[in-house]
């Protein structure tokens, strides 16, 4: 019998502690909040919000506006990185190449509202959020049109939702984006992207996984069961789950 209990913590026990410290590594992400420019109001209850649906979803959160976490080692513990309103240039050289490198093995990346507004001098970032932020109008009302019922970000959403928000347009929009939610221009007033103007939207790229969702303005929405779903679902793809 002793040979037995030996026998288990000698060759069982090993392989349990590192299973389950895969599976720690596996569910966690980096909520990232950097602002070189314009800094949003919203942040630290985006930023509770988030971790608050990790411990409610079995994921792991770790928070920080600093950029010296970007390295080729330390962005391996993370499924996916989200960037929470970051604005301004975040990154220096050496910190992008990490973060490249870092999607190019696989990682995930999430962009919320402000994420789109940064990197003017970093082609390839704009290429990951998949359009270049390019002004907004005064918040007011809108109808948020979901495009792709499929997705479990947009599946509990209703196919016309009517909200106040920050309405942001975009520029150098990716063509092969899959379009989530559009919002209607003729449902409010300073729209520039016309009849095609996506809000919310994903896809793989370059080995990695891309989400982005332009919603996410002020501390109402990290409030609203909708987005919240809406954004964990997010955050669920771009960690590959």
């Amino acid at each position: 019998m002793k040979k037995i209990v030996f026998t288990f913590f000698v060759f069982f026990v090993p392989v349990l502690f590192c299973d389950l410290s895969a599976q720690s590594v596996n569910r966690k992400i980096l909520i990232f909040y950097k602002t070189a420019k314009y800094k949003h109001l919203s942040i630290p209850a985006g930023v509770e919000a988030i971790r608050k649906l990790g411990a409610e979803n079995k994921f792991q959160t770790d928070t920080s506006s600093d950029a010296s976490l970007f390295t080729t080692e330390n962005l391996k513990k993370y499924k996916a990185v989200v960037f929470l309103s970051t604005s301004g240039d975040m990154l220096n050289d050496e910190q992008q190449q990490a973060f490249e490198a870092y999607i190019h093995a696989g990682g995930g990346y999430m962009g919320i509202h402000g994420a789109s507004a940064g990197e003017y001098d970093w082609p390839w970032y704009g290429r990951l959020v998949g359009a270049i932020f390019d002004g907004h109008p005064v918040q007011q009302y809108a109808t948020f049109r979901v495009a792709d019922k499929r997705h479990p970000s947009t599946r509990h959403l209703p196919l016309k939702w009517n909200i106040k928000e920050e309405l942001y347009n975009f520029k150098n929009i990716s063509s092969d984006i899959k379009v989530l939610i559009t919002v209607d221009e003729s449902s409010y007033n300073g729209g520039t992207n016309g009849n095609f103007h996506p809000m919310a939207w994903y896809r793989d790229f370059e080995g990695g996984r891309s989400f982005y969702t332009a919603l996410g303005h002020a501390d109402d929405k990290y409030a609203n069961p909708l987005f919240l779903k809406h954004i964990l679902e997010g955050i669920r793809y771009a960690m590959g789950k």
